[in-house]
């Protein structure tokens, strides 16, 4: 599980930057779990509750690559420090909220401080680990997994009777921990440093068109949540496009910005999925008599186990025949979960969990291993590119996929039947970014007959089944780029990682 490799590095540093990472996934999994209880208690709205959790992941987004321009000045215990106080701030902040604003801000504060943890854990480890970048960066992120499994875990065994309040300081046991591995700990200096490229050098491999897709992400994002005109948004990507343009000359490299765009469905298929899986796989778990929270949980578990054991995969296959691989096996899992029934789902679960357990240390690896010149940005850019692309898109996605599915269902309902059900259980028209729709109108139940609601539930469980289906459109799509860049690569002497000398 782990090589002698490791006997020469400082351990304590990389398991520390581990529980680091736990403490992250904690923040996630307690403040989903904790979301319908803040609805009660502070009687807050849908939209207000999705803006909660909105807030959760684009300041993410912008803490990651404001660190990594500068991370290598600014030092990674500091951006240790930072991390560190913003999650202990969060948890003080909700402890102690009295409404949207005070959970809203303790989440947003969060966000940054998780940005930052990845701003450094992920370059320090791609630097002990030079050689073997793509098995220790999976390694690393089983720390995600094992912390959403651990948090889980907690705030379900202490019931429902326990105080929000203390589910949510369990964020603390992992933030005091790494925060008193990691204090006095050496970090090293990055190989980029240490070979001597530059500033401007490490820029140039993100180039315009990186930071077209990344900034273009975080301009409209921002433009979402605040309500900025659209032209606003073009106009700030145009600026920031420009202003690398100018200093860099440089385009960026074709196959980054060609993975940048890889890992927006990378995310989707992993994070924007399980976002919804509780949901999508409700009914179904209801008829077996279990939570559909345990889903996540169970395929969480095993992304924890395989992510360890990532090393020999690599070996053998090489990132992109593990990440063709993995895009085949999640395909497969998700279109097995949108058929099963009763104990079947835990076998298509176990294979969509197997599918996707690689997915975004081994982007991460693929990106430290061709891209070394790109420093902490070409890195952490493509972690920050999936994680506010699943936000703006991939979640998205699957929200829209039931809202049309539910419309089209509805009419072929009325139409066989003689009823008006669409007309008088959904909303107006709504627009999106992929397009106008119309949802249900969750009101029209209480009004409705009998035969009515059993109808519409159909619908709504049909609907839930083919998000599942559409989505695994994605891993297929992925599994014929990985394809097309094993045999580029293979048409120039193999897959070999690009490795900087030192100056």
């Amino acid at each position: 599980m782990i090589s002698s490799d490791a006997q020469t590095r400082d351990m304590g540093l990389f398991w520390g930057c581990f529980v680091a990472l736990v403490a992250t996934a904690f923040g996630f999994i307690l403040r989903s779990l904790l979301l319908p209880v803040w609805g009660e208690e502070f009687n807050l709205s849908n939209t207000q509750l999705g803006e909660i959790a909105g807030v959760g992941l684009w300041p993410f987004a912008i803490s990651i690559v404001l660190f990594s321009l500068f991370i290598d000045k600014w030092g990674y215990r500091n951006a240790m420090i930072f991390a560190w106080v913003c999650q202990a701030a969060s948890a003080v902040i909700t402890i102690f909220a009295d409404g949207y604003w005070m959970l809203w801000i303790g989440t947003f504060v969060l966000a940054l401080g998780n940005g930052a943890v990845e701003a450094f854990i992920n370059p320090v480890i791609a630097t002990m680990f030079s050689r073997e970048k793509t098995k220790w960066l999976n390694i690393l992120h089983a720390g995600w997994p094992g912390g959403l499994v651990a948090g889980g875990v907690l705030a379900l065994l202490m019931g429902a009777d326990t105080s929000w309040q203390l589910k949510i300081g369990l964020i603390l046991i992992p933030v005091v921990i790494y925060g008193i591995m990691l204090w006095r700990r050496e970090f090293p200096v990055h190989e980029r440093v240490a070979a001597g490229v530059t500033y401007r050098e490490m820029i140039e491999e993100v180039g315009m068109g990186g930071t077209l897709i990344i900034g273009g992400l975080i301009a409209f994002q921002l433009g979402t949540v605040f309500g900025w005109p659209t032209w606003l948004n073009v106009a700030l990507t145009a600026a920031m496009v420009s202003a690398v343009g100018w200093y860099t000359r440089s385009f960026g490299r074709p196959l980054y910005i060609f993975l940048l765009l890889v890992m927006i469905l990378v995310a989707t298929t992993e994070l924007g999925t399980d976002s919804w899986i509780t949901d999508l796989m409700t009914p179904e778990m209801e008829r077996l008599g279990m939570q559909a929270g345990w889903v996540l949980v169970y395929t969480s578990f095993i992304m924890m186990v395989l992510r360890f054991y990532a090393g020999s995969v690599v070996h053998r296959l090489n990132p992109l025949g593990l990440l063709s691989l993995a895009s085949a096996i999640a395909a497969v899992g998700l279109l097995l979960l949108s058929k099963s029934v009763g104990a079947m789902i835990l076998v298509a679960a176990t294979v969509y969990g197997i599918g996707k357990a690689f997915f975004w240390p081994t982007m991460l690896g693929l990106a430290a291993e061709q891209f070394p010149k790109g420093g902490a940005l070409t890195l952490n850019v493509m972690g920050g590119t999936g994680m506010i692309g699943v936000g703006i898109v991939g979640a998205v996605i699957l929200g829209f996929v039931q809202d049309k599915a539910i419309e089209k269902e509805l009419i072929q309902y009325d139409r066989q039947h003689q009823t008006a059900l669409h007309e008088k259980c959904l909303t107006e028209e709504k627009k999106s970014i992929l397009g106008n729709y119309r949802a249900l109108d969750l009101a029209c139940l209480e009004q409705a007959t009998e035969a009515e609601k059993e109808a519409i539930t159909k619908v709504q469980n049909d609907a839930k089944k083919t998000a599942l289906r559409t989505v695994a459109i994605f891993p297929l799509i992925m599994l014929a780029c990985f394809l097309g860049l094993w045999l580029w690569f293979r048409s120039r002497g193999g897959y070999k990682p690009v490795v900087l000398a030192r100056e």
